[in-house]
């Protein structure tokens, strides 16, 4: 368990991730996080939610117009 502490950075407040917690989830400076609410509290992750929304969307059409995309390829 890590206990972070909110601070005050300019007019907004941030908070410090520890090094392990980065390298858990693979990421870096610049690279972007999502917070989810769950039924337990909050998820920090490296994973975009409306990504895999996004990937059924794509799979769903192109399995449904799979011959028009082999010509497009």
């Amino acid at each position: 368990m890590y206990k972070i502490k909110i601070r005050k950075v300019g007019n907004s407040l941030g908070a410090t991730i520890p090094k392990e917690i980065l390298e858990k989830l693979r990421v870096a400076e610049g690279d972007t996080v999502f917070v989810t609410e769950t039924p337990d509290g909050v998820k920090l992750s490296a994973y975009d939610p409306e990504f895999e929304k996004a990937m059924a969307i794509y799979k769903q059409g192109s399995h449904k117009y799979r011959n028009a995309m082999k010509e497009l390829a």
